[in-house]
């Protein structure tokens, strides 16, 4: 699925990673983050990153919140990797979501997960990523979003 326009990543993300990602090795619990391992589509090289993990009804998932960025391109490319959650960690197969059940997902999961919660929901807001609960159908055209079976 392609992504049309990337999203605005916030500047305060990309000095926060290498200490979410060194915290996330050591096994510290960050909330609903974890790490994902995949192959460089042009290097060959394992490379990380954090991403949040939404998981439900023995499901997990995870949204390329900036749109189009290296770790999506690169999973896409692989379609596998290895996902870390505190010290365990999985092989995964990662299936993208078309755009109509992307918006199914986000409006019957990620919605009723967010729910009233005033924090989640400025967690997506400074991510600018609130168009998930807004828009699900215009989020679908810039989120990408992988199930990992």
């Amino acid at each position: 699925m392609a992504v049309t326009t990337a999203s605005r990543v916030p500047s305060f993300v990309p000095p926060l990673n290498p200490l979410l990602k060194r915290l996330l090795r050591w096994g510290v619990p960050m909330g609903p983050n974890g790490l994902l391992t995949v192959r460089g589509r042009k290097s060959g090289l394992q490379r990380t990153t954090p991403v949040a993990v939404v998981e439900a009804a023995g499901r997990r998932w995870i949204i390329g919140t900036f749109g189009d960025v290296n770790w999506v391109r690169n999973l896409r490319a692989a379609g596998e990797g290895t996902l870390t959650v505190g010290r365990r960690h999985f092989q995964v197969k990662a299936v993208e979501l078309s755009r109509e059940d992307a918006v199914t997902f986000f409006k019957d999961v990620v919605v009723p997960y967010v729910g009233d919660s005033a924090l989640k929901r400025s967690v997506l807001s400074m991510l600018n990523a609130g168009d998930i609960l807004s828009d699900p159908v215009g989020a679908a055209d810039l989120r990408p979003v992988f199930e990992l079976r």
